[in-house]
């Protein structure tokens, strides 16, 4: 005989709305804790296929259908699990159609399954050298939409700024968002300054991991316009820089620094661009661009004012650096 949970997943094909209403429902539930879980996964091959056909159905099933799967996509297993029966070729079927709620549920998702490299690999479409990162493309042109359209309201987007972190953890998510003739991180830079706390940590991760690529530096440094605003400017404090200063450096930076502004609240953002600066700094191209835009000078201000003792110990690590180049340029 049919078990409980059994006869539970076959009511989600229910051609009754009422019954596949209350299924769904109860499964939703269900994923809200340990236990229930652990007995939904012990039928994952009939459970999830049922729920990924749910995703795209009417809002009243697929939303509980949307939060069921983020839940049970926090298990490695199941993630993997839904990786292959193409739940990353679904959500990206319908991200950017649907309204907020579910474009956010489906972010969070693509958060959980990208923390695989089967995720981010199925993502990329590695194995597909034509369509070999069409979906990244379309990831950054949706987190570009900045969260200020959305005022007041959830932000569907902000959660894309996690995937990229995931992505770029492995070298072929670098290698395509480093690529010049796409300009994906360029565009992503662009969040750098949003209101999200959620997207500048993304656009910060996303940026050190990048770092992370020696061979990739030249085509970093590509993005140099936005990169170097996004790295200095959370370390620069809150002082109010002097003219002689400033002519030394961009308008990019120039500007922001010529007036009062509210510094980086985030330690961790402030710990990141930190180390992005500390990776590019280690050669010597990126010495000489930072030299170039006076960042020196606003890592010597910033740690003035600089109260956390990681970020403390990130200046100090660049200030290393930038004391043996001064010793070479004597």
């Amino acid at each position: 005989m049919a078990t409980e949970v059994e006869e539970l997943v076959g009511f989600l094909s229910s051609p009754s709305p009422q019954v596949k209403k209350a299924a769904v429902d109860i499964v939703q539930g269900l994923t809200g804790s340990e236990e229930g879980v652990r007995s939904l996964a012990n039928h994952s091959k009939a459970l999830l296929p049922s729920l990924l056909h749910l995703v795209g159905d009417k809002k009243e099933f697929e939303q509980p259908a949307l939060e069921a799967l983020v839940n049970l996509s926090q298990e490695t297993a199941l993630s993997g699990e839904l990786v292959e029966v193409g739940m990353i070729e679904r959500a990206m079927e319908i991200l950017g159609r649907a309204d907020i709620c579910i474009s956010q549920l489906l972010s969070m998702l693509l958060v959980n399954l990208t923390q695989l490299d089967s995720g981010v690999e199925r993502l990329l479409q590695a194995g597909d050298e034509k369509l070999r990162g069409l979906y990244l493309a379309k990831l950054v042109r949706l987190f570009n939409i900045s969260s200020t359209e959305n005022e007041g309201k959830e932000d569907p987007y902000g959660h894309i700024g996690s995937v990229l972190v995931n992505i770029s953890r492995m070298e072929i998510g670098r290698k395509l968002l480093l690529d010049p003739k796409r300009s994906l991180l360029k565009i992503i830079i662009r969040q750098s300054d949003s209101p999200s706390l959620l997207r500048r940590k993304g656009v910060s991760g996303t940026i050190r991991n990048c770092c992370f690529d020696e061979t990739q530096l030249s085509n970093l440094l590509l993005t140099s316009q936005f990169l170097w605003p996004a790295l200095l400017l959370p370390l620069a404090g809150k002082q109010v820089y002097s003219k002689e200063d400033t002519k030394k450096m961009p308008l990019e930076l120039a500007n922001p620094l010529s007036h009062e502004r509210d510094p980086e609240k985030d330690p961790e953002i402030r710990v990141q661009a930190a180390e992005s600066l500390y990776l590019i700094a280690m050669q010597e191209g990126g010495r000489r661009g930072l030299w170039s835009v006076n960042g020196p000078r606003i890592l010597e201000v910033g740690y003035q004012d600089e109260e956390d003792p990681q970020v403390m110990e990130g200046y100090e690590r660049l200030g290393s650096l930038v004391e043996e180049e001064v010793k070479k340029r004597v």
